[in-house]
């Protein structure tokens, strides 16, 4: 391991807005879980999370951009999420923080109905058939975010791979889920969704590196009916 790596670990065990339960911590449960307005922001704003936020560049950009919101970006490599942390806390942004877990326990630090949204971005697509369960928009990660989001709460998938784009689209539809819109390429778009805050502007360590090989960037917006 790097020692700029071993700094970043070191670092993330001060940073103020970095959470780092043990795995045993979680299944046990979390003492965050329906407290996270109260314990950690202090307010009622509603919050949103970033899930497999990797280098956080979504929850530091919301943020930024929302301060009447909370913003959790998630991940399990804290090294990546260090960037963001750092970055969040250098700007005194006190409406971002940074969860390191797995995606699969995001049930046991969050209370039904604690979630207001979700974003999805640039997660491994998971191609081969015997990582279907680790899909991200899997039927079983979406039963575990529907437990936590509030009736009617938002979900967002950008992504470069037109394979997860075409597997989520086709699970939706056919479980009767509420697909507000969908585009296939959103820079290549003349018109997104108006009310989707910056699908453009912010842009992820990821999505530059894919752009930039000429991969086209597909979003979707929906809800869990």
């Amino acid at each position: 391991m790097g020692k700029n790596k071993l700094a970043r670990f070191a670092e993330n065990k001060i940073l103020p807005n970095v959470y780092q339960p043990t795995r045993e911590e979680a299944l046990e449960g979390s003492e965050l879980k329906g407290k996270w307005h109260s314990e950690v922001f202090k307010n009622e704003n509603p919050i949103v999370l970033e899930l497999g936020c990797g280098k956080g560049e979504y929850t530091v950009g919301l943020a930024k951009a929302f301060p009447q919101k909370n913003f959790i970006g998630i991940d399990i490599k804290g090294a990546r999420f260090w960037f963001g942390a750092k970055e969040a806390v250098e700007n005194n942004l006190k409406n971002a923080a940074f969860l390191r877990t797995q995606i699969e326990l995001v049930d046991y630090f969050f209370a039904e109905n604690e979630v207001d949204e979700i974003w999805i971005t640039f997660p491994d697509p998971q191609i081969k058939y015997r990582r279907t369960k680790h899909r991200l928009t899997h039927p079983d990660f979406l039963a575990r975010y529907q437990r936590i989001l509030k009736p009617g709460g938002i979900i967002h998938l950008k992504t470069d791979s037109e394979f997860l784009h075409g597997y989520t689209l086709g699970y939706l539809q056919g479980a009767g889920h509420e697909i507000i819109t969908a585009h296939h390429d959103i820079y290549g778009a003349l018109e997104y969704e108006p009310g989707t805050p910056l699908l453009r502007e912010v842009r992820t360590y990821y999505e530059e590196l894919f752009s930039a090989k000429g991969k086209t960037i597909t979003y979707i917006k929906f809800r869990l009916k």
